[in-house]
């Protein structure tokens, strides 16, 4: 799926006299020409890099789902996990699910991107009242994500304290049978 062969990255350079002044209209129309040739090129570039990192990223999301399937097979095969690895696994999950989430926001708003060319027949309020609607709603994709990253970190601390009250029950009890034992 990635665009390797026809993607090359190499540029084509042509040099072309203009039998006109250089300050001439031709030579301008000329000049916009060979701009537009070279900015085409560069998101051609761009694109097939995308291409490339979307392939990666199909694979690695095939693997994920993959492992996730693998862990609800264990998760109802045995149903006695302890707590404290089952917080440090769900702060773990909340984690790649905020970062996931984060990146299927971005590849959506790339896609949901108005077509620079098709802009010019709306009116240019709508495409600004547009624009700030999508910054307003990347700001607030992040600031979900550091939410989720900041309650992943809490589950984890979370996780450790559990587990740590559950190491001083255990020596309590422990103490608590030796005294008696002792009496």
């Amino acid at each position: 799926m990635a665009c390797r062969p026809s993607c090359s990255g190499s540029y084509t350079v042509v040099i072309i006299p203009l039998r006109t002044s250089l300050y001439s209209l031709d030579a301008l129309r000329f000049y916009l020409w060979i701009k537009r040739l070279k900015d085409l090129e560069k998101e051609k570039d761009a694109l097939c890099s995308g291409l490339e990192i979307l392939e990666k990223t199909r694979l690695w999301y095939l693997q994920r789902l993959e492992e996730n399937r693998a862990r609800q097979d264990n998760i109802e095969a045995k149903s006695g996990v302890s707590c404290s690895q089952e917080g440090a696994a769900e702060a773990r999950s909340c984690l790649l699910r905020s970062r996931i989430q984060r990146v299927n926001g971005s590849l959506g708003s790339v896609m949901s991107e108005p077509n620079v060319t098709s802009s010019s027949n709306r009116s240019l309020p709508e495409a600004v009242a547009d624009s700030e609607l999508r910054w307003h709603n990347t700001v607030l994709t992040h600031e979900v994500s550091h939410k989720n990253e900041r309650i992943s970190m809490l589950e984890l601390e979370k996780g450790a304290l559990l587990k740590q009250l559950d190491e001083l029950q255990a020596h309590r009890l422990h103490k608590h049978t030796h005294l008696q034992a002792d009496t």
